[in-house]
């Protein structure tokens, strides 16, 4: 074992500060990462501060932190995949059984013993996992991803969650060229839903409650703007949507998205609201209409989502902060002030 700094959570209403950490020495099939680039995710606030303590309580200390980009400077033995100096990412997962029918499926999010990068039970050092808001992290080869050489570090740390949570849904769902699809909200996880709808040739709206965010949904990809709080607006509009990707978590009526559909359109959930949504069957029934969800995606689909991010040049749009003002971003982002995602450079830590 070694240690590392990193900043950490010492319970649900202790800011994040400098601890150190241990991590275990690469095995044979180990990656060793000077993490250069962390974002940072809502879901590290929620379980910073314990909100999701009903469904996924948290152990502290917590270092959070998925969307890890970093250099490597250790492989294990058996290691064929990767090499010293060559720059990986990490995302949401650092393990799974391998051998469940979701790991065959190249679905390991959806394995009954995958390994979370942050407070999940970790099986090699007991306690639990603790993420990239740190100096360096080891991995298991499976689950480290290559990045695209002409690619920003910076903005590619996020689409190892917001990337690939928004990617997945939409390819998943099938040619979308020439479709009609809706993006509701035009956050951290939005905006690269409109960046990746519009790449794959799709007619691309955004619905925001917000008119000045009218500006940049366009320069981002969009090709109209609703106003979601207009009813003009969405009476133009009903019934005529293919597919709307649902990234807000606050409490929004879904039936009103399942209205803009034409038929056998999908809403697909990528926010997770809080409370339950109550779901009209009548809005589903007529039209044949379909409501799903969709969690990150497998370490294939990811490595496919940078591959087709290094093609298109698509990155997310950050604003890049020092570890020191991580109290900061937290603060900020509750208010949804940042366009669009905080991304974290972990030289600074080096000054702690």
């Amino acid at each position: 074992m070694f240690k590392a700094k990193a900043y950490s959570a010492s319970s649900a209403t202790s800011p994040l500060a400098l601890d150190n950490i241990q991590r275990r020495e690469p095995s044979k099939r180990d990656v060793q990462i000077e993490i250069l680039f962390c974002g940072i995710c809502h879901s590290d606030l929620h379980t910073a501060r314990n909100e999701w303590s009903s469904v996924m309580p948290t152990t502290y200390p917590c270092v959070p932190g998925h969307e890890i980009v970093g250099r490597v400077i250790k492989v294990g033995s058996d290691v064929k995949s990767f090499n010293p100096d060559e720059i990986v990412g990490v995302g949401c997962l650092v393990d799974s059984d391998q051998s469940c029918p979701a790991c065959q499926a190249n679905v390991e999010q959806f394995c009954p013993d995958s390994t979370f990068t942050y407070n999940s039970p970790d099986k090699h050092l007991g306690g639990v996992t603790y993420g990239g808001y740190s100096e360096s992290i080891v991995v298991d080869e499976k689950f480290v991803l290559k990045v695209p050489g002409n690619l920003n570090l910076a903005g590619v740390a996020p689409l190892l969650c917001a990337g690939i949570t928004t990617y997945s849904p939409i390819r998943r769902w099938g040619d979308i060229k020439g479709k009609k699809v809706g993006v509701v909200g035009l956050g951290g996880l939005g905006h690269m839903g409109v960046k990746f709808a519009k790449a794959f040739g799709a007619h691309v709206v955004v619905f925001t409650t917000s008119p000045g965010k009218k500006d940049d949904a366009v320069r981002l990809g969009a090709d109209e703007v609703i106003i979601s709080t207009d009813t003009e607006q969405m009476k133009k509009h009903a019934g005529s949507f293919d597919f709307i990707l649902d990234t807000v978590s606050a409490d929004h009526d879904i039936n009103v998205y399942l209205g803009m559909l034409s038929m056998d359109g999908t809403v697909t959930l990528v926010g997770a609201p809080e409370k339950p949504l109550a779901v009209s069957a009548f809005a589903l029934i007529f039209g044949r209409k379909n409501l799903n969800g969709s969690l990150i995606g497998g370490l294939k689909e990811t490595q496919e989502m940078l591959d087709f991010c290094g093609e298109h040049n698509i990155t997310s749009d950050v604003e890049v902060i020092p570890i020191q003002k991580v109290n900061e971003a937290y603060e900020r982002l509750v208010k949804s002030d940042v366009k669009y995602r905080f991304s974290i450079d972990m030289a600074s830590l080096k000054a702690e």
